[in-house]
């Protein structure tokens, strides 16, 4: 960008624009859902309606979180992926109703996230992947509620044990990370106890970044499709017409994940 040059001009969002945005979950809730709308700056007016049960805050240019998100004190789901954000605010953890944060493919580093998140006692599900994390936030191991956490494509070297005893930890992804030995990671792994779930989405919900990794595993999925033509081997299923021993062989390659991998 030229010296002097003003960084593009995002859509104003107005407090009868927003409140166009909220709709109902099929549990009742109240979602103000400004996903996909090119913001850059975090609106104001939206302070306005904080009575709402979820925040979709989601693929837009927001830079930063102001204090003021935390006046979200029904917010039970706060959605932020895929922005600019290299910091949280501290307030964050005034949060104490959230159960659901994801603030990955930002631009967050490890000084980046507040100690204040250790006061989030109720959340379960916190996505930090793709991001700039050289190690897991300490305040993690004191969330005791978690069920799932993200940490994929980071700058990770470890994972602490902390992490591991969670006890209600049932999905953890670190995949992509640059581990000194590549068996540390699925040991690690290995003692998790973790739920399968198969997330089927369109490709135009997906940020660049995820879209560009399910089509390469679906390309990986493909090749190993075309020497398993070449090379056939004996059913291990004999009783299907077709059998997919080679597909359920490799299904971690192609399964799209729970924590937008």
């Amino acid at each position: 960008m030229a010296k002097g040059a003003k960084g593009p001009k995002g859509k104003k969002i107005t407090l009868a624009v927003a409140k166009n945005c909220i709709k109902i979950t099929f549990d009742g809730k109240k979602r103000l859902d400004l996903s996909k709308m090119g913001i850059t700056t975090f609106p104001k007016c939206i302070l306005r309606l904080t009575d709402v049960d979820e925040l979709d805050l989601s693929r837009n240019l927001i830079k930063k979180i102001p204090d003021a998100i935390s006046k979200f004190q029904n917010l039970r789901w706060l959605d932020l992926h895929s922005n600019y954000i290299d910091r949280l605010p501290e307030t964050i953890g005034q949060m104490t109703s959230l159960l659901y944060l994801n603030v990955s493919n930002n631009r967050l580093t490890t000084n980046g996230l507040p100690v204040e998140l250790n006061q989030l006692k109720n959340i379960r599900t916190v996505n930090l992947g793709l991001n700039h994390l050289d190690s897991v936030p300490t305040t993690l191991g004191a969330l005791k509620e978690l069920h799932e956490v993200g940490l994929h494509d980071n700058l990770l070297s470890n994972v602490p044990n902390s992490i591991s005893k969670l006890p209600k930890l049932k999905k953890l992804n670190t995949k992509r990370n640059p581990f000194p030995k590549a068996e540390s990671s699925d040991m690690f792994m290995d003692s998790i106890k973790r739920l399968d779930n198969l997330y089927l989405v369109e490709e135009k919900d997906l940020c660049g970044t995820c879209l560009r990794k399910c089509q390469q595993a679906r390309d990986k999925l493909n090749k190993i499709k075309s020497m398993a033509t070449a090379a056939p081997r004996k059913a291990i299923f004999s009783t299907l017409v077709s059998p997919n021993s080679m597909a359920k062989e490799s299904q971690e390659d192609w399964r799209i994940p729970s924590v937008c991998e």
